[in-house]
């Protein structure tokens, strides 16, 4: 646990530097393409400078989408490499085309639920691009899961900032095990 509250301290100082949005925004960037946990980044950027909450939950929306599209493009674009490829290497193609077929019906439900909860983001981001999905329904619903999510985390800071850092800080080590849990819990289901 050491080096996780190393790690924290250590981003809690980028928060105060002049170059804390790119840190913000590049983080978030890439937590929609590859897996970086990013909502306890937030968290403290929030805890460290509560008035810029909403600033920091407006950075991280908008960066957090950006990289979805990213990721989106980078999906359709492996479609034509490897994806079918892949596709006929784990299962056939009509239960792929049958499974394809169910999330283009429910794409908006699984872009808002992948968006706002803490399964991965970038499970949908890449996958909406890889099966062809509609860019623009993606980059709505994106806006509204991850906006929602991020501003709820950023409002919440805002109102109890004191006494929110004040907990992390007293239950540290616990509330790592639990985010942990979580996260391997959310992985977990995805499979």
């Amino acid at each position: 646990m050491n080096i996780i509250r190393k790690i924290y301290d250590w981003m809690g100082k980028k928060v105060h530097s002049k170059y804390a949005n790119l840190w913000l925004a590049t983080l978030f960037f890439i937590e929609a393409i590859f897996f970086i946990p990013v909502d306890p980044l937030l968290i403290l950027f929030c805890v460290e400078n509560s008035k810029k909450s909403l600033k920091y939950a407006a950075i991280a929306t908008l960066s957090s989408v950006a990289g979805g599209v990213f990721a989106y493009g980078i999906g359709k674009l492996m479609w034509d490499t490897i994806g079918i490829n892949l596709v006929k290497w784990i299962i056939s193609e009509s239960v792929f085309n049958a499974a394809i077929l169910k999330y283009k019906l429910y794409q908006n439900w699984a872009v808002l639920i992948a968006g706002f909860t803490p399964l991965p983001y970038k499970a949908v981001t890449l996958s909406a691009g890889f099966c062809g999905l509609s860019l623009l329904p993606f980059i709505f619903y994106s806006i509204i899961s991850r906006g929602a999510r991020f501003f709820l985390v950023a409002g919440s800071i805002r109102i109890w900032g004191p006494q929110i850092k004040i907990f992390i800080d007293r239950y540290f080590n616990q509330l790592v095990i639990l985010f942990t849990i979580i996260l391997i819990a959310s992985v977990w289901l995805l499979k």
